[in-house]
């Protein structure tokens, strides 16, 4: 018996160490399985050659077949060749501070103007979409704002605000704030009355409602909202930057536009795009973070 209990402890401690590193390939399982789900999908190849045809596209007609309304405008090896040079002819690559300056001033009012339009933007949503009466005093005034282009905010945002920064920031933020009380007003509206009815019925009171029905119910509206909103935000800010600014890629197209280096309007168009893209894409991760409960709640089909 001795023996066998002996034998029975020498197997069991020569299986530790191999259930070590079964133990952490089950932590690390999850993350890895995304890592091969993804790697078997067809969507990141088919995007890898989405940006391959649209690149391929743009060098046939720009420097190969040199079509008519493409035979000014620079092709991609030219544009790549000055991005990516050490001394750059125009002066603008990602070796050059100037470049990263004009990154930070427009990164910078697009922060400012996304999180003022957000801290503003979603708690008036959520009481126009909840409070009846809130609806009734504040839509009318947002829907006849709303349509106004940007634009023709310009002379009175100079005209309001002093110096150069404020009034961008003013006009970045006026068309993220439109988009964003729309977008969590229609979340609110959007939820089902059964679950209000619910809550009462449950002896809830109107801030216990108000939190765990009306925000969790009109999340997936707001992110989807905050995402449009700094897609929105990223053009008129470019719009305003090309009116009112010293710095920031909207006034290095406009500048570099009006001293005909077209190579740097491509370069700052690229870069708009890639930090546009960027940033929309932050919003999405942590709107998938935060609304976890969702996710799981499709998987079970509803079933909570």
């Amino acid at each position: 018996m001795a023996a066998s209990g002996g034998g029975r402890v020498e197997r069991m401690g020569g299986l530790a160490p191999a259930a070590a590193p079964k133990a952490r390939a089950l932590r690390l399982r999850p993350s890895g399985a995304r890592l091969l789900r993804a790697l078997k999908s067809p969507h990141p190849y088919v995007m890898v050659a989405g940006v391959a045809a649209a690149l391929i596209g743009y060098w046939l007609a720009t420097e190969v077949l040199k079509l008519p309304r493409f035979d000014k405008i620079p092709g991609p090896v030219r544009v790549f060749r000055e991005w990516f040079n050490t001394d750059p002819i125009f002066g603008i690559s990602i070796y050059s501070a100037e470049y990263y300056q004009h990154i930070f001033y427009s990164v910078r009012r697009v922060a400012i103007a996304f999180g003022l339009a957000t801290m503003l933007g979603v708690p008036l949503g959520l009481m126009t979409g909840w409070s009846a009466k809130m609806r009734d005093y504040s839509f009318p005034i947002i829907e006849l704002l709303r349509p106004i282009p940007i634009l023709a905010w310009v002379p009175l945002a100079i005209l309001m605000f002093s110096g150069r920064e404020t009034p961008v920031i003013f006009l970045a933020f006026l068309a993220s704030f439109f988009v964003t009380v729309l977008n969590t007003h229609l979340g609110v509206r959007s939820i089902d009355e059964s679950y209000f009815r619910a809550a009462t019925c449950l002896g809830s009171s109107p801030a216990q409602i108000f939190r765990h029905v009306v925000v969790p119910g009109a999340l997936p509206y707001i992110f989807t909202g905050l995402q449009i909103s700094m897609g929105v935000n990223w053009f008129s800010l470019v719009a305003a930057e090309m009116v009112s600014g010293n710095f920031g890629l909207g006034y290095l197209i406009l500048n570099s536009y009006v001293s005909m280096t077209y190579v740097t309007i491509i370069i700052g168009m690229i870069t708009l795009g890639i930090v546009g893209a960027l940033s929309s894409g932050l919003i999405r991760w942590l709107g998938n973070r935060l609304m976890q409960w969702r996710v799981r709640s499709i998987g079970m089909g509803g079933r909570t």
